[in-house]
């Protein structure tokens, strides 16, 4: 019988509720939200990470829309609205993002 050595790497205890690929960074940047080909909507982004984040928005999404995030002195991002609770919404960037120059 051949045997493989497995090499595993242990990671610090998770908040089993957090499903999040990558840690979110708190800010507060004012911000807009628009789904593709429609006009958008004011946001504030409260958390972000390199893969989604979570704005606070008065529009009317629905899970599964595609959106674009808008941050001052940045191109757009596009995303995958995930959840959706009250004027909050999650959402999944298609493509990482860089983070650098975003301000906590």
């Amino acid at each position: 019988m051949n045997f493989s050595m497995i090499k595993a790497r242990i990671e610090e205890a998770r908040d089993p509720n957090d499903r999040r690929r990558t840690q979110r960074v708190p800010v507060e940047i004012d911000a807009r939200v628009r789904e593709l080909g429609a006009e958008g909507f004011e946001a504030t982004v409260l958390n972000i990470s390199e893969t989604g984040f979570m704005a606070e928005a008065e529009g009317d999404f629905e899970v599964g829309t595609r959106i674009w995030l808008i941050l001052p002195g940045r191109e757009r991002a596009n995303a995958l609205v995930r959840w959706i609770a009250g004027t909050k919404i999650g959402a999944e960037f298609a493509e990482p993002i860089s983070l650098d120059g975003l301000e906590a």
